[in-house]
């Protein structure tokens, strides 16, 4: 049996999460598989991966080939580094323990600028933020000052009717005291 190791497809629509399975080759793609191995969610930035790693490790190391995306899945995470330098061992190039050393420093470096990205696109997001809500309050500033204008202007107008009713009702007071008797 020709195994593979391949992303079944899942989540909604428009909005794909992934599991890597090992599956037999022949099987649908969404269809019956061998095992999970991990998560992958490539909607996140960088995108998210949960793999088990030991299992991960010993599928490759059985000879189960993996797609192309799976394949680089599996780099990003190390597997075919370890299985680099499992082979190192296995040759006797140096002991396990510097395997180990190597792959937990290399995995320190890798988790390091994953979250330097987290953290730049975190700051990006903060700062864009910060921009638009600076123009909304120019913008509404604007709007306030508009406002005030007219308001100003309105009660301008206001008062010089008012003034100009005035001095009409003063002239118009003394007319009818003048008035004639009425006739009878």
């Amino acid at each position: 049996m020709a195994t593979k190791i391949r992303l079944q497809r899942g989540g909604r629509k428009g909005y794909a999460v992934y599991r890597i399975v090992v599956a037999d080759s022949r099987a649908p793609r969404d269809g019956r598989f061998t095992e999970k191995l991990g998560i992958y969610n490539p909607n996140t930035n960088p995108a998210t991966v949960e793999l088990n790693f030991e299992r991960a490790l010993y599928w490759v190391g059985v000879g189960a080939q993996p797609t192309d995306t799976a394949r680089n899945i599996l780099k990003g995470e190390g597997v075919y580094m370890m299985k680099h330098l499992l082979g190192g061992v296995k040759k006797g190039a140096f002991d396990e323990l510097t395997a180990q050393q190597k792959f937990d420093a290399w995995k320190a470096g890798k988790v390091a600028n994953n979250d330097t990205v987290r953290a730049n696109e975190a700051k990006a997001k903060k700062d864009a933020a910060a921009k638009a809500l600076e123009a909304e309050k120019q913008v509404n500033a604007a709007i306030a000052k508009k406002v005030a204008e007219k308001k100003a202007a309105a009660a301008a107008e206001e008062a010089a009717a008012q003034a100009a009713e005035a001095p009409a009702e003063s002239t118009e007071a003394p007319a009818e005291t003048t008035e004639a008797p009425a006739e009878a």
